[in-house]
């Protein structure tokens, strides 16, 4: 849903060290060889960032992590989340002390005694929260901590390409009770989150996970339907290194605006962010980024027996917008009644109740410019099922294409439903429920989505299902694919609901095949 990150640049330029070829033929030479195309290869390493679920009382969090079987690259690899746990003052001050001491008294290699103790030291600060060991099966792990700390993942060699992971919190109590779901995101140095709000029924904190050893600094601009928020403690925000920072966004600025779009950029690094938004009497829930900006957009996913849906979108650069909206429904495409169309003011955020739109059926939001123009924005959903004190809220943003493949990783044997959309063209997609966490066997089911609709699956859960599964889609012919996976679990008579996107996995990258030009040698 973001641009690529840096980690798969990299992934990239490791790659093409190791698969590159080199021809020693001279210039001109009988034979030479000619310039092939970049080969498609996995990657060999990933990083996912979890946001700190905490701050809830009696609430329970799974995390699940996976990747999806299939060849990877490299060796067999690790898949691990792990605790954020920062280099304290105090830490950095004791290390200082110890060094000088071992230096006056010469005994500055301690050996391996001191090794192992150091070792053992680090272990039990940063013990995994969860470890994947192998492809095609889920792994969970579960925690009660009101205190629960952000995790930092990375999985390498065959584990890295498509690798997911999910935190879903159950918090069954309070005006805010309510599903959270969210599938941990590539760190990335741009994020923007229409759909926000600093009202005083909502309390919405943005989270920044810092996964790198050094601090950094970001930035946080906030747009109200009027333009810029005022604001001087958004500027210049340190994230210490290997930890993560919430902030409440109403103290951020002195207007209580119902609907906000959040910027956040860095300086000199990367980050995770993630909205965790609470509305009294309402429900709770993240609010994942918009995909970037861009002329068209798709929000795919909206429940059919959604009982309000609100559409919030921005217009970050110097033009206005103009956008058509429809509804890809299961049939055909539409326009709601009085709000086929969309007018964004330039860095003003814009908002329209399209209602029970869906008519009782699964649908999706396409945005397209128009004219000729194609103005540049980004959008969400806010989504409701349920009325009065049962009601329950999700947010859906803009997302992108399935692409080659897109995983999300925590279903449940009910409760999990996949839609998919194909808003350009017929398309064919393979779903694959995976093996479950504790038993379980793999399968595998094709779907075709006709053009400009909306098609909603349960899917075939796995033989012998025990425990969580994961669900891999791939667009196998046909136009692009956009989907969504919707998570319903009932608690005290409520109909909790989160609703995660599957953009493309970013599984495999083009690494250029490598020749020698010897011609560079000549005068």
């Amino acid at each position: 849903m973001k641009s690529t990150p840096l980690s798969l640049i990299a992934g990239t330029v490791a790659l093409a060290a190791v698969t590159g070829f080199a021809a020693l033929t001279a210039p001109g030479e009988a034979g030479a060889p000619e310039a092939k195309a970049a080969a498609r290869l996995p990657v060999e390493r990933t990083s996912l960032l979890c946001p700190s679920p905490g701050g809830v009382e009696l609430a329970e969090t799974t995390y699940t992590s996976v990747t999806p079987a299939g060849e990877g690259g490299g060796e067999a690899g690790t898949a691990e989340l792990s605790p954020a746990v920062p280099v304290t003052d105090d830490d950095a001050k004791d290390d200082g002390k110890k060094s000088d001491k071992e230096d006056k008294d010469g005994k500055g290699d301690k050996g391996d005694k001191g090794d192992k103790a150091d070792a053992k030291k680090d272990a039990k600060k940063e013990k995994p929260v969860v470890t994947l060991k192998e492809s095609g099966k889920p792994v969970t792990a579960e925690t009660s901590d009101e205190d629960a700390p952000a995790l930092i993942g990375t999985a390498t060699g065959r584990l890295a390409p498509g690798w997911a992971a999910q935190q879903t919190t159950v918090s069954p109590a309070g005006s805010a009770r309510g599903l959270l779901g969210l599938s941990c995101g590539a760190p990335d140095t741009d994020f923007w989150f229409p759909g926000a709000s600093t009202g005083k029924t909502r309390q919405d904190y943005i989270h920044l996970t810092n996964p790198d050893d050094s601090a950094l600094v970001a930035d946080i601009e906030l747009y109200g339907p009027e333009g810029p928020l005022a604001s001087d403690i958004g500027d210049g925000i340190t994230v210490p290194g290997r930890s993560s920072v919430p902030l409440l966004l109403s103290t951020l600025t002195t207007d209580a605006v119902e609907d906000v779009t959040v910027h956040v950029t860095t300086r000199g690094g990367r980050i995770g962010a993630a909205i965790k938004v609470a509305e009294d009497e309402a429900g709770t829930d993240w609010l994942a980024a918009s995909t970037d900006p861009s002329g068209s957009l798709v929000l795919p996913g909206i429940p059919a027996d959604a009982t309000s849906v609100q559409l919030v979108a921005f217009a970050p650069g110097e033009d206005d917008a103009d956008v058509k909206v429809q509804l890809l429904g299961k049939n055909a495409p539409f326009s709601p009644a009085g709000n086929d169309t969309l007018h964004i003011k330039s860095q003003m955020t814009a908002s329209v109740d399209l209602k029970e739109v869906t008519g009782g059926e699964p649908g999706s939001v396409r945005l397209t410019p128009v004219g000729s123009g194609a103005t540049p924005i980004v959008a969400a959903l806010r989504v409701v099922r349920g009325s009065g004190d049962k009601q329950e809220i999700a947010y859906i943003p803009a997302t992108e294409p399935v692409g080659g493949r897109a995983t999300v990783a925590d279903n449940r044997a009910k409760g999990s439903v996949l839609s998919l959309t194909a808003p350009a063209a017929d398309a064919k997609v393979k779903v694959t429920t995976s093996a479950g966490s504790e038993g379980g066997e793999q399968a595998v089911k094709t779907y075709t989505v006709k053009a400009g609709t909306t098609l909603e699956v349960t899917p075939e859960v796995p033989s012998g299902l025990k425990g969580a599964y994961a669900l891999t889609v791939e667009t196998e012919s046909g136009g692009p694919v956009h989907a969504a996976r919707t998570l319903t679990v009932t608690e005290g008579g409520i109909k909790m609901f989160t609703v995660q996107t599957l953009p493309d996995d970013g599984g495999t990258v083009d690494v250029p095949r490598v020749t020698q030009d010897l011609s560079v040698l000549e005068d």
